[in-house]
């Protein structure tokens, strides 16, 4: 049984090729949903935005191509290609593509008593 079964198990991949960037828009592709565990592909667009909202686990992006621009609560931080941020718990934030990027997202959530 795959717990990932939106991707090909023992196959190399490149995230980026599993999400287009797409001009003037959002994408998502979500790999896993479970209460305790979120996995999503996004990719958005130069000058696009995912506004804010907040998350009931921390949230950690991986930053596969370009630029974002990530707000938590007050403070911003650029995270460029090849980086991560982790985003905790229930703190508001917003991302905004500086240069069009795509990112792995996962988000980890207490788990049900």
């Amino acid at each position: 049984m795959a717990f990932i079964n939106k991707l090909n198990p023992r196959e190399v991949l490149d995230l980026r090729e599993q999400i287009p960037l797409d001009d003037d828009q959002v994408n998502s592709r979500t790999l896993v949903q479970r209460d305790d565990l979120g996995m999503t592909l996004f990719s958005v667009a130069t000058d696009q935005e995912i506004g804010g909202h907040a998350a009931t686990g921390d949230a950690m992006l991986n930053i596969l191509s370009g630029v974002a621009e990530v707000t938590i609560e007050d403070q911003k931080y650029t995270v460029p290609a090849g980086h991560s941020l982790v985003i905790p718990a229930n703190a508001r934030h917003s991302l905004y593509a500086v240069e069009g990027f795509q990112m792995l997202l996962v988000v980890v959530k207490p788990q049900a008593k």
